[in-house]
């Protein structure tokens, strides 16, 4: 193959020669400011892009954020108990454990009659409740914990009645525990039983289980950890008691 020629001086000469031409008819034009209307537009492009680089910078970091609260509120409430089901969320898991909740804000701040029955008849306490209740009921001890039992009550509830029973620490902190009948007649609610879940929906936050349709609810202004720890000590007593 034949290689090209390159062009001679004379031809370089001609091409510059035409382009000063060409600049020289339409000089009026290219010595004209730019006309107002589009530089606005220029401007208005310019902003539009920055918006649009500022909007994808702040996305990312919403996103961002987003997944670290997802991850945060999934490590607070999926906690489960040692056969490792989770509570299904139904209605009445919901309206037991608000429940409880409103039940601890009203009567924990009593303190003429925070209970009906004192803990110096915790017996007859216990006795009365379960017969109330239709089941056996046993009295926590969380002496190691740090509370001492301040007594009991009866309270309504939407499967018949529930038992409130409230502990004090020396400094004057209380907890309760909630303690009622759940219709747990679905599979899927059999299915989740004895399982731990923890609530922060009320005034209160709790930790609430189902053990044979019955329901736990153990409330107080802890700390997550802490109130899981005494959650599961209530637990083990009323499992190894056999109620």
């Amino acid at each position: 193959m034949k290689t090209p020629t390159p062009p001679v001086d004379d031809d370089l000469h001609a091409w510059e020669a035409q382009r000063e031409a060409l600049r020289q008819l339409h000089r009026e034009v290219l010595d004209e400011p730019v006309p107002p209307a589009l530089l606005a537009a220029a401007g208005l492009a310019a902003r539009h892009r920055a918006r649009q680089n500022r909007w994808m910078q702040w996305g990312g970091m919403a996103a961002g954020i987003a997944l670290a609260f997802a991850a945060g509120w999934l490590a607070n409430n999926q906690w489960t108990s040692p056969n490792g089901a989770s509570l299904a969320r139904t209605p009445a898991t919901r309206e037991f454990v608000h429940a409880a909740a409103v039940a601890h804000a009203v009567y924990t701040p009593e303190k003429r009659h925070p209970v009906e029955v004192a803990a110096a008849d915790q017996q007859h306490l216990a006795q009365w409740l379960s017969k109330r209740l239709d089941r056996p009921i046993k009295v926590p001890d969380l002496s190691a914990e740090g509370y001492t039992l301040v007594g009991g009550r009866l309270l309504p509830g939407n499967e018949g009645a529930r038992a409130q029973f409230m502990f004090e620490r020396a400094t004057g902190e209380r907890i309760t525990l909630y303690v009622g009948s759940l219709a747990t007649s679905s599979k899927a609610a059999r299915s989740d039983e004895t399982a731990f879940r923890y609530s922060a929906d009320g005034p209160v936050p709790s930790f609430y289980w189902v053990d044979h349709g019955f329901g736990y609810a153990l409330t107080g202004p802890l700390a997550h950890d802490a109130l899981l720890g005494i959650a599961t000590v209530v637990y083990q007593q009323l499992e190894k008691a056999g109620g």
